[in-house]
């Protein structure tokens, strides 16, 4: 013991340039540690009961399980009344919805990592988060209004101005916003900060982004807003139903009352419920029209000749289901077979995007996002598939319907300089004439 005293004592100290970085290196160390230990234990919001009085007094005589069945139908019945209201109102409240939807799914999964993380007092955290979200939403709405409201920007000289320069300011205002996070950075909070720029990030990519598509889709028609989400809708409902009588194969762990049967049962309303509500849509110009602004009345229009897509055509059914059925041809509209592929994606992919937010919220020890609708939860727990969704339906319309559209093609010409447009306009001639659509005079050539 003597000598290891001795041993000790004589031990040269460590530089101080050392002992100051192995400090600083405990010092991030314990945040790193302690950041991811108290996040696992922070103590979230419990879901309270926030069933409406009424329904707790008429349904007071019913077991859990029963009360809770027809709690969430009730509630289930009248957001379908308010869905069908809105469609009534018009575009123009659809996509205000839309906005307002996506701001509280924001808001909701911001609330989240701002209770696991509110001990540290974060500077700026949630000011950032909302800064973020207002400088996507102007960069994407920007590009929606120069698309589709083209002639009226280029008629307002502020609009056409902004219009012009629209990214360059939507990359300023980020860099405003990348700067302020960048100073607002504590030594001792680094890595937990940067935890939080990325929740905020991936939010906004899952949330404004998918919302984004969901107002483009609605522009292509309102059949491909409805359709989608009337399909997640009759899946969510169906497999609960399925799930809830006859359910008794476990599906998968991350939702344990999710079943097989609940999947399949699910899987198969739905694929019959867009067929059908696809060919009472399809006969509507109403629903068929791609969504447009009529510059004269300054107003959202929904009137065309509807395309192939819905009018109605005769097809041969396959002999062996001839033979079951008695039929040998069908009258249907061609929509009503891309339904279908709607309809498979919203039962059989569309549910994991409910799964991937269960395993958010299992990961923080919540069972809901917010307590928004009782027996639902919180807007997030509604939408989770329906972002997913409204993904899909994009990128279907991009890949297999959507060709060059004339009308934005003519109001780009009409913003050229005369030059340009007399060019373009020889090309064309010449393109049309070698193709034998035009015939050549002497005094064209």
């Amino acid at each position: 013991m003597t000598e290891l005293r001795q041993r000790v004592a004589h031990e040269p100290d460590a530089p101080p340039e050392d002992k100051e970085s192995e400090s600083e290196a405990k010092v991030d160390g314990e945040t790193a540690s302690d950041s991811e230990s108290r996040a696992e234990s922070a103590p979230l919001p419990v879901s309270a009961d926030d069933t409406p009085e009424v329904l707790n007094r008429a349904l007071s005589n019913l077991s859990s399980r029963w009360k809770n069945w027809w709690v969430r139908g009730i509630l289930t019945l009248a957001m379908i009344a308010f869905f069908f209201i809105i469609i009534y109102l018009g575009p123009m409240v659809l996509m205000i919805i839309v906005m307002c939807v996506q701001i509280k799914c924001f808001h909701e999964i911001i609330t989240i990592g701002y209770n696991v993380y509110h001990s540290y007092d974060l500077p700026w955290f949630r000011t950032l988060s909302w800064y973020f979200l207002l400088c996507v939403n102007y960069f994407f709405y920007g590009e929606t209004v120069t698309d589709y409201f083209f002639t009226l920007v280029q008629r307002e000289e502020p609009l056409r101005i902004l219009s012009k320069y629209h990214r360059f300011i939507s990359f300023t205002l980020y860099l405003i916003g990348f700067c302020m996070f960048v100073l607002s950075l504590v030594k001792k909070h680094y890595r937990l900060q940067f935890y939080m720029f990325g929740w905020t990030h991936v939010t906004l990519l899952i949330v404004v982004t998918q919302s984004h598509l969901v107002i483009h889709n609605l522009f292509e028609g309102m059949i491909w807003f409805i359709v989608p989400i009337s399909c997640v809708i009759c899946n969510d409902i169906m497999a609960y139903m399925f799930g809830f009588f006859f359910g008794r194969t476990p599906l998968i762990k991350l939702s344990p009352k999710k079943t097989w049967e609940g999947f399949i049962g699910g899987f198969f309303a739905t694929v019959v419920f867009g067929l059908l509500l696809s060919y009472v849509m399809s006969g509507y110009r109403c629903f068929v029209c791609p969504v447009e602004y009529n510059n004269d009345t300054n107003s959202f229009t929904v009137d065309c000749e509807p395309s192939d897509l819905f009018r109605l055509q005769e097809y041969n059914i396959p002999g062996v289901i001839q033979s079951v059925i008695g039929w040998k041809t069908v009258r249907m509209y061609p929509f009503q077979i891309h339904s279908i592929a709607l309809s498979t994606f919203a039962s059989l992919i569309g549910p994991f995007g409910g799964f991937f937010a269960s395993g958010f919220k299992r990961a923080f020890k919540i069972k809901d996002f917010a307590n928004t609708i009782p027996g639902h939860g919180g807007i997030m727990d509604r939408f989770d598939c329906q972002y997913l969704m409204a993904t899909f339906v994009n990128v279907y319309i991009a890949s297999f319907i959507r060709g060059p559209n004339p009308s934005k093609l003519i109001q780009q010409f009409l913003t050229l300089r005369p030059d340009q447009q007399l060019h373009i306009f020889n090309t064309l001639q010449s393109h049309l004439i070698d193709k034998g659509m035009l015939t050549s005079t002497t005094e064209d050539k």
